[in-house]
């Protein structure tokens, strides 16, 4: 019995580190999609495009591994409370790469036609926050560190400020239609952007239920809680 609690363990570890090597990547391509998106780059958005098609299949092997780990061990206490978190870790961050190739994909409708440079400025912002907020929810989870998770809610709102922001910006660009255009692609973005600083926000939340057995969802005030 002890053998297979000590085997069930490791393979809990090995699948944690498959899923958090998501996250890794996953920062990195938020990043190389907006960089496609504000210089119309295809070729680096196809590269985002691949990348997320990878991350997609990574998933899928998690999840038959979290599967297979249920079927076989049914795990009970603090560890199906870590089962629990690794599942909506895994989603969580599946999610958050379909939104960069969906970022992606706008390079190439914005190809060809005017820009602005304030809106630009704006999304840059918004992935320089979005990032840390993505190191910040994984480190938090590695550490299983609670207080870290709290920081997260702070760090979201500028993300949802300048997300709130941007249909001025769009309505700004009258009355050049192609300008309109281009800025509503962009408006698009920028609430990929806010998603990803949510689904950030949303791991901070299972750092908490991890540690506490309790679900918690983050407000403006703190954390408040929900049954």
């Amino acid at each position: 019995m002890a053998d297979q609690r000590s085997h069930f363990h490791s393979e809990l570890d090995a699948l944690e580190s498959s899923i958090l090597g998501i996250a890794e990547r996953a920062d990195h391509i938020v990043g190389t999609a907006v960089d496609a998106l504000v210089n119309a780059d295809v070729q680096m958005a196809a590269a985002v495009s691949r990348e997320g098609a990878a991350l997609a299949e990574v998933y899928v092997e998690a999840h038959t591994r979290w599967l297979n780990l249920m079927a076989l061990q049914q795990p009970m206490g603090s560890d199906l409370r870590m089962m629990s978190a690794l599942l909506h870790l895994n989603v969580t961050l599946e999610r958050t790469a379909a939104q960069c190739v969906n970022i992606a994909e706008l390079a190439r409708l914005a190809r060809g036609l005017p820009t602005s440079d304030r809106i630009i400025r704006r999304i840059e912002e918004m992935a320089d926050l979005v990032r840390p907020m993505i190191r910040t929810a994984v480190h938090a989870f590695q550490r299983r560190d609670p207080d870290e998770a709290r920081l997260l809610p702070a760090m979201d709102e500028p993300v949802d400020e300048i997300n709130r922001a941007m249909y001025r910006e769009v309505v700004d660009c009258a009355p050049d239609e192609r300008l309109i255009e281009w800025a509503t692609h962009m408006m698009m973005a920028a609430r990929a952007l806010e998603r990803i600083g949510d689904q950030a926000v949303d791991i901070g939340e299972q750092v908490v239920f991890l540690i506490s057995g309790e679900y918690h969802g983050f407000s403006d005030e703190g954390i408040t809680g929900r049954s």
